[in-house]
Protein backbone atom coordinates (compact mmCIF):
# COMPACT_ATOMS: atom_id res chain seq x y z
CA UNK A 1 0.00 0.00 0.00
CA UNK A 2 0.93 3.75 -0.99
CA UNK A 3 2.00 6.48 1.81
CA UNK A 4 -1.05 8.60 -0.42
CA UNK A 5 -3.28 5.70 -0.20
CA UNK A 6 -2.74 5.16 3.28
CA UNK A 7 -2.86 8.49 4.87
CA UNK A 8 -6.60 8.92 3.21
CA UNK A 9 -7.45 5.70 4.81
CA UNK A 10 -6.67 6.36 7.91
CA UNK A 11 -9.73 7.52 10.43
CA UNK A 12 -9.92 10.88 12.34
CA UNK A 13 -8.97 8.98 15.50
CA UNK A 14 -5.92 6.85 13.39
CA UNK A 15 -4.85 10.97 12.36
CA UNK A 16 -4.82 12.19 15.97
CA UNK A 17 -2.90 9.78 17.95
CA UNK A 18 -0.16 9.77 14.90
CA UNK A 19 0.00 13.58 15.60
CA UNK A 20 0.09 13.38 19.13
CA UNK A 21 3.32 10.66 19.19
CA UNK A 22 4.93 12.92 17.03
CA UNK A 23 6.58 16.01 18.45
CA UNK A 24 6.07 19.21 17.64
CA UNK A 25 8.68 21.01 15.02
CA UNK A 26 9.29 24.47 17.03
CA UNK A 27 8.05 25.71 20.14
CA UNK A 28 8.33 29.54 20.73
CA UNK A 29 10.72 28.73 23.86
CA UNK A 30 12.91 27.13 21.50
CA UNK A 31 12.51 29.76 18.46
CA UNK A 32 13.87 32.78 21.10
CA UNK A 33 16.57 30.59 22.06
CA UNK A 34 18.45 31.17 18.90
CA UNK A 35 18.15 35.24 18.80
CA UNK A 36 20.12 37.76 20.88
CA UNK A 37 17.61 40.09 21.62
CA UNK A 38 14.10 39.65 21.68
CA UNK A 39 11.50 40.25 19.55
CA UNK A 40 9.82 42.69 18.83
CA UNK A 41 12.59 45.02 19.62
CA UNK A 42 12.54 48.83 19.17
CA UNK A 43 15.53 51.04 18.19
CA UNK A 44 16.59 54.29 18.32
CA UNK A 45 18.72 55.77 15.84
CA UNK A 46 20.72 58.99 16.09
CA UNK A 47 23.80 60.90 15.77
CA UNK A 48 26.69 61.91 17.89
CA UNK A 49 27.79 65.32 16.71
CA UNK A 50 31.47 65.65 16.06
CA UNK A 51 33.67 67.14 19.63
CA UNK A 52 30.53 66.76 21.44
CA UNK A 53 29.50 64.66 23.98
CA UNK A 54 25.86 63.19 24.09
CA UNK A 55 24.70 61.26 27.81
CA UNK A 56 22.15 58.52 27.57
CA UNK A 57 20.34 56.63 30.42
CA UNK A 58 19.23 53.21 29.49
CA UNK A 59 15.38 52.10 30.61
CA UNK A 60 16.04 48.44 29.59
CA UNK A 61 18.85 46.04 28.57
CA UNK A 62 20.00 47.07 25.41
CA UNK A 63 22.69 46.72 22.59
CA UNK A 64 24.64 50.02 21.37
CA UNK A 65 25.60 49.74 17.78
CA UNK A 66 27.90 51.86 15.68
CA UNK A 67 27.08 52.34 12.19
CA UNK A 68 29.23 55.45 10.97
CA UNK A 69 32.87 56.52 12.32
CA UNK A 70 34.44 55.78 15.42
CA UNK A 71 32.73 55.98 18.79
CA UNK A 72 33.85 56.36 22.23
CA UNK A 73 31.55 55.46 25.15
CA UNK A 74 32.18 55.98 28.76
CA UNK A 75 30.20 53.88 31.43
CA UNK A 76 29.01 54.87 34.58
CA UNK A 77 30.67 53.24 37.35
CA UNK A 78 33.55 51.23 35.26
CA UNK A 79 37.21 52.02 35.00
CA UNK A 80 37.59 51.21 31.36
CA UNK A 81 36.07 53.37 28.24
CA UNK A 82 35.36 51.73 25.07
CA UNK A 83 36.24 52.43 21.20
CA UNK A 84 33.91 51.03 19.31
CA UNK A 85 34.34 50.93 15.19
CA UNK A 86 31.38 50.55 12.74
CA UNK A 87 29.78 47.55 12.90
CA UNK A 88 30.69 46.62 16.81
CA UNK A 89 28.29 46.26 19.56
CA UNK A 90 28.07 47.05 23.47
CA UNK A 91 25.98 44.95 25.45
CA UNK A 92 24.08 47.62 27.67
CA UNK A 93 22.34 47.11 31.35
CA UNK A 94 18.94 48.61 32.67
CA UNK A 95 19.37 51.58 34.51
CA UNK A 96 23.05 52.06 32.79
CA UNK A 97 24.26 55.56 32.50
CA UNK A 98 26.54 56.15 29.47
CA UNK A 99 28.32 59.18 27.19
CA UNK A 100 28.92 58.63 23.51
CA UNK A 101 31.41 60.95 22.00
CA UNK A 102 33.42 61.11 18.79
CA UNK A 103 36.77 62.60 18.00
CA UNK A 104 36.23 62.11 13.47
CA UNK A 105 34.95 65.62 11.46
CA UNK A 106 31.44 63.57 10.43
CA UNK A 107 29.02 62.80 12.77
CA UNK A 108 29.24 59.34 14.34
CA UNK A 109 25.89 57.23 13.67
CA UNK A 110 24.52 55.22 16.86
CA UNK A 111 21.29 52.65 17.64
CA UNK A 112 20.41 51.58 20.91
CA UNK A 113 17.97 48.44 20.39
CA UNK A 114 16.05 47.45 22.82
CA UNK A 115 13.45 44.59 23.66
CA UNK A 116 9.84 46.43 22.88
CA UNK A 117 7.83 47.30 26.21
CA UNK A 118 4.03 48.05 26.08
CA UNK A 119 3.15 51.25 27.14
CA UNK A 120 2.63 51.45 30.96
CA UNK A 121 4.57 48.26 31.83
CA UNK A 122 7.00 50.03 34.35
CA UNK A 123 3.68 51.06 35.96
CA UNK A 124 1.96 47.26 35.80
CA UNK A 125 5.62 46.08 37.27
CA UNK A 126 5.44 48.56 40.02
CA UNK A 127 1.36 47.25 40.84
CA UNK A 128 2.29 43.83 40.43
CA UNK A 129 5.90 44.20 43.14
CA UNK A 130 3.26 46.68 45.28
CA UNK A 131 0.61 43.91 45.40
CA UNK A 132 2.68 41.25 46.67
CA UNK A 133 4.91 43.70 49.14
CA UNK A 134 1.40 43.98 50.69
CA UNK A 135 0.50 40.74 50.37
CA UNK A 136 3.62 39.78 52.52
CA UNK A 137 2.66 42.30 54.83
CA UNK A 138 -0.49 41.10 55.62
CA UNK A 139 0.19 37.65 56.10
CA UNK A 140 2.72 38.71 58.78
CA UNK A 141 0.49 40.51 60.81
CA UNK A 142 -2.04 37.51 59.95
CA UNK A 143 0.90 35.32 61.78
CA UNK A 144 1.55 37.78 64.48
CA UNK A 145 -2.45 37.63 65.83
Amino acid sequence: MDDAFQATSLTASQRASQSASRPAAHTVADATVCFDDPLPAQSIHFAVPPMRTLTWRVNAPATLRVQVAQVWVTRARSPYDHWLQPGETLRLGRGERIWLSTETALPARVSITSAWQPPFAGVRRGMERLAAWLALLTLGRSREA
